[in-house]
């Protein structure tokens, strides 16, 4: 996956934290803790960047806290850490994109960003844009601290998507995922399906706390995986992306099978437990990504409604 060189990106679209620190730990009432000593927020599709494959657990739960997160309650309003770094300001073009991995994160926030802004309102949902922040061992978010053991994930207390870039690289390394552009894509518009949720209402499914393969967490996650094929497929449509190939789409089918809860149950040496699943196996992932791609149809997404997950 390449982008358009001449491409004109908005920086202003992504927060560079990278660099900064502080706050204390995650602001869940109760807490949780997980393998590894991390401790996680928000919806994301991710696992632990440098806790090591016994952190990765963390993926299995994250989705239950959003019985606390949704709510608003310990917001802070994304407080920022200090003065933020202005590194990004240099990603002008779809040419920067394809030379700087900070850049493609540029890219493909603003592709994401410029479809959902085209396609929800169709929908009967105006779109409201959410901002990606770039951060490096821990952040203060409107979910309470964000960490390197968080994975990438939305909170929708502050509707900001978190990300610490080190996660592509344990996904590569521990899980057999890839570093390749459209995995990395997929992430992103993975977490920007919650934030579609969010708009549209029905991300407040998941506060029930519920596991296992028919669960409303799992069918909320599933959705999200879908709304990120969707977009896939109108990826070029954005003006920010060259024409995908089958290997850009084996890429990103190869990302979501990493972080099926199955996948990653079986890499920790535990024995795969269903009925412990909030975001689906690895078979339901790439398959609902794929049901996305195929069609382009956000109606094709409704996970809610379905018996066939």
């Amino acid at each position: 996956m390449t982008f358009r060189r001449g491409a004109r990106l908005d920086p202003g679209q992504v927060r560079d934290a990278r660099g900064q620190s502080g706050g204390g730990g995650l602001g869940i009432p109760g807490g949780f803790s997980f393998p590894g000593g991390g401790r996680s927020s928000g919806g994301g599709i991710g696992t632990p960047a440098g806790g090591g494959i016994a952190g990765v657990l963390v993926i299995v739960v994250v989705i239950a806290l959003y019985f606390f997160l949704s709510s608003g309650s310990n917001s802070n309003g994304g407080i920022q850490n200090g003065p933020l770094s202005t590194a990004l300001a240099s990603c002008q073009t779809g040419a920067d994109a394809n030379n700087r991995e900070d850049c493609r994160i540029v890219g493909y926030v603003n592709s994401v960003q410029a479809y959902w802004t085209t396609e929800l309102p169709k929908l009967g949902t105006q779109y409201t844009d959410a901002q990606t922040t770039l951060f490096t061992d821990q952040y203060q978010t409107g979910c309470g601290a964000a960490t390197t053991n968080t994975g990438p994930f939305y909170c929708p207390a502050d509707k900001n998507v978190y990300l610490d870039l080190s996660f592509f690289n344990v996904i590569d390394t521990e899980l057999g995922g890839t570093s390749a552009p459209l995995a990395q894509a997929y992430v992103i518009a993975h977490e920007y399906g919650h934030h579609v949720q969010d708009l549209e209402g029905t991300l407040a499914r998941a506060q029930d706390g519920d596991t296992g393969p028919t669960s409303n967490s799992v069918r909320t996650e599933l959705q999200a995986d879908c709304y990120a094929g969707v977009w896939a497929a109108h990826a070029v449509d954005t003006g920010y992306i060259e024409p995908l190939g089958q290997s850009d789409i084996n890429d990103a089918l190869t990302e979501a099978k990493a972080v099926g809860d199955d996948w990653i149950q079986q890499h920790t040496g535990g024995g795969v437990n269903p009925d412990g699943w909030t975001h689906g196996s690895s078979e339901q992932r790439v398959n609902w990504f794929s049901t996305g791609y195929r069609g382009g149809d956000p109606a094709d997404c409704d996970t809610f409604s379905t018996n066939n997950l």
